[in-house]
């Protein structure tokens, strides 16, 4: 059992608990599937309703609404559900109303709202505004990024997870161990055959270490860690 930092077992204790459900049979996963669709219908409806009130109100045009969630959820991708340190497309892309092409990522949000304001940014921004791709369908950017740190009373080993994703490619770096995941999304879409050692894909590895490294050199955590997350 992995410990806290204050000797305490307890934290890992639920965290495992939590995270961990017992062999589930097909028929209590579709009713997991069926609920989780339920829960994303209750918020959607909600969301309608305050759009219908934005509208009544005279505001529909004036306002901007920005609508997103923190991860997806995999619903048996690769054996798994919920959510947890693993990148896949199933936790990492999540539906919006209108599709592109281009690879974004929430660390995108802030940008945006900068510029629609006009407001400066008091620190370097991690992603870059999505106004180009929402107002002009055909623009396209190279990649999006995102990242993951976990403390070890959380998963039981410590992670500091940097990934790139391009409309092809997709590469998660373990910053802790140096190990990875580099996936061809094209070729391999369900993500079964990971190319991070392959000679072959050395090329393409490199690229997408590269599209990492443009990030503000902020790569290692700056402060105190703060909960098991």
């Amino acid at each position: 059992m992995t410990r806290d930092p204050t000797g305490n077992k307890k934290g890992a204790e639920i965290r495992k608990s939590y995270s961990r459900i017992s062999a589930q049979e097909d028929a209590q996963l579709r009713e997991i599937i069926a609920n989780t669709y339920g829960q994303i219908a209750l918020v959607d409806h909600n969301v309608g309703r305050v759009l219908i009130a934005l509208a009544e109100a005279g505001l529909a045009d004036s306002t901007y609404v920005i609508y997103f969630t923190d991860h997806g959820d995999w619903l048996g991708d690769h054996g798994l559900i919920l959510k947890g340190p693993m990148h896949y497309e199933g936790l990492l892309r999540v539906p919006a109303g209108a599709v592109r092409g281009a690879p974004v990522s929430s660390l995108d949000i802030a940008p945006t709202l900068f510029d629609y304001s006009g407001a400066a940014a008091l620190q370097a921004p991690h992603g870059a505004s999505l106004r180009p791709l929402i107002e002009n369908p055909d623009a396209d950017r190279d990649f999006a990024l995102n990242e993951w740190d976990l403390h070890p009373q959380r998963t039981g080993v410590a992670l500091s997870l940097r990934t790139v994703r391009t409309r092809t490619h997709k590469l998660t770096v373990d910053q802790e161990s140096g190990g990875g995941e580099l996936y061809d999304l094209v070729g391999d879409p369900h993500e079964t055959q990971n190319l991070f050692d392959d000679p072959a894909a050395s090329e393409i590895r490199a690229q997408l270490m590269a599209y990492l490294e443009t990030r503000p050199d902020d790569m290692l955590p700056l402060r105190e860690p703060v909960g098991m997350a």
